[in-house]
């Protein structure tokens, strides 16, 4: 099979903001032109060809279902004297939502196996009433997010009639007496203008039972757009507290006591530069902010009437950790810090007087942290690269932690061993990075030869990579490949100052810590560069993208999923405008100057020898529009030199979105394509 015709080159030419733009490719960008559609199922179905040809899928496909069968695992939350959590076991496409009652007996509550049988329905999000009598919880379909709001009772396991759509990523927060909650949720796509769906969330009050439209919640005057509120409920409902979040940096934090039904929305905090995440005790509002605290600090208000002004300082700044996570207990605060990029588990009582630190294994992450403020209990999910988690139960009155329930760790994990390495970048910046290997290759020293290493990265949004359980990537190391998890510029493992130098106009930080990790690696012997490939998907595919277009040299192939790559029109296309706090407008003349210089799908030169690419969308996707991955395709297709040898594909994947509620199977099939992929081109064989 020869590869597919070219995508037809139909140039649009602009001048923006006085700079002349060429776009050979805009008509990809709709999703419904005949055009597209058929560039689309070409593509996808050379490169099934293409990959499905390669040797050693079925053993590599055997080995990532066996890395992918532990399953999964959160921590419960307590409520009423009951335990909620999730768990996904062997053989299960999704995780399912559990129970346990206070007696001890354990049952399924939700199973969305039994929706359809095909794995495409998901739970999203969940919350339980105060008195664990109901949960709200959300479910999706084909990985499109767009969660559907239903209530179950606990003692029927049976759904309530009362159901709302658009709750993409809700919250919810219960009144006191369970009858009711306020949660958050998008408008239908005919109530609002093209486009303009996957902004405007608001908030809603629901009772049980009622009919027709719930109010609306309005706790200030007219929002942005592109805000974000999230609610919260006090343990007795009383106090609800919204933070609206403007991007990644930026948030307001509003209180309203309910106990007088005429009570005003008051801000506590508004317009700073700075964010304020609000967690309720039982007498007081504890906030987490980075307010004059770049790796942040904890914040105590007492209840019922909060104050900003009044607000005390109980856990202040750390110079030389963050403060990520914090759980309030009856009579404690659980804080977990990150300290180059690895967890710490540090015990306070309510006025930020420590009484000790919890040993976790090795270098570590915590991945989810839940407490009942009316309990002096915390549980704790802990994962590492190489074990898929245990959850602990922290007493945290004697500092006690003993395990509540752990996930066995498969075979292909046993030898995998992690070191953590520093390299320093462009500017003199000193940037950590995870290197996980083998048990074929030494760990402490460069190996005789250079190996095959996939460099991941992702950089942005103020997401830490940190050692979580990477079920992918276990059979490419246990084949003799290296791996390498760089902390680079734009996320959160240094706090709020790693973030900003890493976002707007320092977006180029991002890429050059990127390549200066693959130039680290290269010169220590690890690898060289026709052995070495980068791996990125969504913020991480701009990444991905903008790496081989600056450095087409570095690499030999190169993994871009799900990606932005057209930055000068990315903010025109489904949730692009919320990411404009991060990347800058190009609306904006100063901003588009360096979204130019760097757009990987505008930095694409005729002639050039690219890495060979395999870029991967989805048609369900709502965050990312598929046009990015599509025009990209295109013009690397058509314009890069070397496309025997180094070859451009495309996959578009049906009933998939952005990767929330992909079922495992679906999982696995993409994994194989993609493991194929990199070791044909890194030159391994095919013995999984």
């Amino acid at each position: 099979m020869g590869p597919p015709p070219p995508a037809p080159r139909c140039e649009v030419r602009e001048v923006v903001h006085g700079r002349e733009v060429v776009d050979p490719y805009r008509y990809l960008e709709d999703g419904g032109d005949p055009r597209t559609r058929a560039f689309a199922a070409d593509q996808t179905a050379y490169a099934r060809a293409l990959l499905g040809a390669l040797p050693g899928r079925a053993a590599l496909r055997a080995r990532l279902e066996e890395a992918f069968a532990v399953g999964a695992l959160t921590p419960p939350v307590s409520r009423g004297g009951r335990l909620f959590y999730t768990r996904r076991e062997a053989g299960d496409d999704q995780p399912k939502l559990c129970l346990v009652e206070p007696d001890g007996s354990e049952r399924v509550l939700y199973d969305p196996a039994g929706e359809g049988g095909d794995g495409l329905v998901s739970l999203d999000w969940w919350y339980p009433s105060p008195d664990g009598r109901l949960v709200a919880y959300g479910t999706a379909h084909a990985g499109d997010e767009w969660s559907t709001l239903r209530v179950r009772d606990v003692a029927t396991g049976r759904d309530l009639p009362d159901r709302a759509p658009r709750a993409r990523a809700a919250s919810v927060a219960w009144d006191g007496d369970g009858g009711g909650f306020v949660y958050t949720r998008y408008p239908a796509p005919g109530d609002v203008p093209p486009g303009e769906e996957y902004y405007h969330r608001r908030l809603f009050h629901h009772r049980l039972g009622a009919v027709g439209p719930d109010p609306e919640v309005v706790y200030a005057g007219e929002r942005p757009r592109e805000e974000i509120p999230v609610v919260h409920a006090s343990p007795d409902g009383r106090h609800l507290a919204v933070e609206a979040s403007r991007g990644w940096s930026e948030s307001d934090l509003y209180v309203r006591d309910r106990a007088s039904p005429d009570a005003p929305w008051r801000a506590l905090w508004a317009g700073a530069r700075a964010t304020f995440s609000p967690l309720f005790g039982r007498d007081r509002l504890y906030v987490l902010t980075d307010d004059a605290a770049p790796n942040f600090r904890l914040l105590a208000l007492p209840l019922p009437a909060p104050a900003g002004e009044g607000a005390a300082t109980v856990l202040p700044e750390d110079p030389e950790a963050v403060l990520w996570q914090v759980a309030v207990t009856r009579g404690h605060l659980v804080a977990v810090y990150g300290r180059h990029a690895v967890a710490e588990v540090r015990l306070f009582d309510l006025d930020g007087r420590e009484e000790g630190r919890v040993a976790l294994d090795g270098p570590a992450s915590v991945t989810a942290l839940s407490a009942n403020p009316e309990e002096d209990v915390a549980y704790l999910a802990v994962e590492t690269f190489t074990h898929p988690g245990r959850v602990y139960r922290l007493d945290a009155a004697t500092g006690s932690l003993t395990p509540w329930r752990e996930l066995r760790a498969p075979e292909l994990a046993d030898g995998v061993w992690v070191r953590q390495r520093f390299f320093t970048s462009r500017d003199g910046t000193r940037v950590p990075m995870f290197l996980i290997g083998g048990p074929a290759v030494a760990p402490d020293a460069p190996p005789a030869e250079p190996l095959p290493l996939v460099l991941e990265g992702y950089g942005g949004f103020r997401v830490s990579r940190t050692p979580q359980y990477l079920a992918r990537i276990l059979p490419w190391v246990r084949r003799g490949g290296l791996y390498a998890v760089a902390n680079l510029r734009g996320g959160g493992e240094y706090g709020e100052a790693w973030h900003r130098a890493g976002m707007g106009e320092r977006k180029q930080n991002v890429f050059d810590d990127a390549l200066a990790a693959a130039e680290h690696l290269v010169a220590a012997g690890y690898t060289r560069p026709d052995r070495l490939a980068l791996y990125g998907g969504s913020n991480g595919g701009l990444l991905v993208g903008a790496c081989i277009t600056q450095r087409p040299d570095l690499f030999r192939a190169a993994l871009c999923a799900v990606p932005l790559l057209d930055m000068l029109r990315y903010h025109r296309f489904r949730l692009g405008g919320l990411w404009t706090s991060e990347y800058g407008s190009p609306d904006d003349p100063e901003a588009f100057a360096w979204l130019m210089a760097y757009s990987p799908y505008h930095r694409v030169r005729p002639g050039t020898r690219y890495p060979a690419v395999l870029l991967t969308t989805a048609a369900n996707d709502s965050r990312v529009d598929p046009m990015h991955a599509l025009k990209m395709a295109a013009r690397l297709g058509a314009e890069g030199a070397d496309r025997d040898e180094r070859p451009v594909l495309l996959l578009v994947e049906e009933d998939a979105g952005h990767g929330a509620g992909k079922p495992v199977r679906k999982s696995v099939d993409h994994l194989v394509d993609v493991w194929s992929f990199l070791a044909w081109q890194l030159g391994v064989g095919g013995g999984w």
